[in-house]
């Protein structure tokens, strides 16, 4: 997601879902797999190893879990939808944010999370409602009637 790794730096919401997919079963599978400097890892740790990297922000969250799913691991948590276009609870919290013209340090300091989820946030959201910038995300919002809403702060 941060672009390392592919090719010209391409990251976010400039990655296909097809991309995303791959990218997780890719390292998964090379984890599975025993290298010279290390044995094979089993399913369970390289799962873990997985969504560490989607909370470092390298991985797509919803490529991790289908790929995950696909190799029968259960859910490592449940993706609730609270909001339009599949957006999560906190993605529709940061959309509704974002509307509002706030930077990612402020919503960060008022969602009580750092800026590089945020950050994360942001892309998922891009991805989800199918734009590339703040303002179609902020028109977006506006749409769904997102705009001037409370966020969850639990």
């Amino acid at each position: 997601m941060d672009g390392s790794g592919y090719h010209r730096g391409v990251s976010g919401a400039m990655l296909s879902t097809p991309a995303r997919l791959l990218a997780a079963a890719d390292v998964y599978h090379a984890m599975l797999q025993p290298r010279p400097y290390r044995e094979a890892r089993t399913p369970d740790a390289a799962a873990g190893v997985l969504r560490a990297e989607v909370d470092a922000g390298w991985l797509d969250g919803d490529a991790v879990d289908a790929i995950l799913a696909v190799a029968g691991h259960a859910p490592s948590r449940p993706r609730a939808t609270a909001g339009p276009s599949g957006l999560t609870a906190r993605e529709a919290d940061v959309l509704g944010l974002l509307a509002q013209g706030m930077s990612n340090k402020a919503m960060a300091s008022t969602l009580g999370i750092s800026a590089k989820t945020v950050g994360n946030h942001v892309e998922h959201i891009y991805t989800k409602l199918g734009v590339n910038n703040r303002a179609g995300a902020a028109l977006r919002a506006m749409e769904y009637g997102m705009v001037g809403a409370t966020p969850n702060l639990a």
